[in-house]
């Protein structure tokens, strides 16, 4: 089914919430939103082989892989395309871990959503595939959107895609997290029960407003959970050039967008005599293609 000397790299770039609407919570427990999401230069990286044992490998690599479990999505993406889709042999993966953990940047969900776009090749399925849509809903909110990672609004628990926003190229973008872990969930707690909720409507921009004008609704519970978000989106909004600056997703990660790689590259100097210990990372917003994303030998 595959051959002996098969092997792939995949790109699993970090996603970005540029902005967040949540419209309510559900009666499951879930919330509703709209947010517009893209996608950076920023990614981890997968090197997949075939296993010499019975069994699906993973080795952890990379600054941030000190901050994994060894039971992630990347190992529950493959068991549940072989129950969903058809078998596929043992897999050996070392995955480079250079997105922060728990930052509001997708890591893990990107991670899973690289190996389903190989899983899905050699089964001859485009990653948006409806069936590898919805083992990707399955495994998480954020899965569905990083298997093209492409610039476009995602709706309800993150699962519902907009069309790809046609008008995103390529924003310079810094972004920086305090050094600090954000739990999804304590943010969700800490949302206010009082909340107005809005009408989806309102929740949809124009993709200029979406970015310079848009709002992330868990900025403020995000802040109550981890108070040192809220000094660094200060400071970020103040660098010179700043389109303002926002939290990503639940946090802790922060960012702020450029018109130009001039302005990025002062910035960054500027933040990083500010805040030195911060994580920072300078560079841009994307959309990908294939050719980036998917792995130049076919799994066949």
């Amino acid at each position: 089914m595959a051959e002996a000397g098969f092997s792939a790299t995949l790109i699993a770039p970090a996603k970005l919430n540029l902005s967040l609407t949540v419209l309510g919570k559900r009666r499951d427990g879930l919330h509703d939103l709209v947010s517009l999401v893209a996608f950076a230069d920023l990614h981890d990286m997968l090197s997949v082989t075939l296993s010499d044992t019975a069994t699906d490998q993973l080795t952890l690599a990379g600054p941030f892989a000190g901050s994994l479990d060894r039971d992630n999505l990347v190992l529950k993406a493959i068991s549940t395309f072989r129950n969903a889709i058809g078998p596929i042999p043992p897999l050996s993966i070392t995955l480079e871990k250079k997105i922060p953990v728990a930052a509001g940047l997708g890591g893990g969900s990107a991670d899973a959503a690289a190996i389903l776009r190989l899983l899905a090749r050699q089964y001859g399925l485009a990653a948006m595939d409806p069936s590898v849509q919805a083992i990707a809903a399955g495994l998480g909110a954020d899965i569905p959107v990083c298997l093209d990672s492409r610039c476009r609004y995602m709706r309800g628990t993150g699962t519902t895609l907009d069309p790809e926003e046609s008008g995103f190229a390529y924003h310079p973008a810094l972004l920086v997290n305090p050094g600090i872990a954000v739990p999804t969930g304590s943010v969700f707690s800490a949302l206010a029960a009082e909340q107005k909720i809005v009408t989806a409507a309102s929740g949809r921009h124009s993709l200029a407003n979406g970015i310079v004008d848009g709002r992330n609704d868990l900025e403020t519970p995000a802040i109550a959970v981890a108070p040192e978000i809220g000094p660094v989106l200060s400071a970020l909004s103040d660098l010179p050039g700043a389109l303002g600056a926002r939290l990503s997703g639940s946090g802790a990660t922060c960012f702020a967008l450029f018109d130009s790689d001039m302005e990025l590259d002062k910035a960054a100097e500027q933040f990083r005599q500010i805040y030195p210990a911060y994580w920072i990372h300078a560079g841009t917003l994307r959309n990908w293609d294939k050719d980036s994303l998917f792995p130049k030998i076919p799994m066949r």
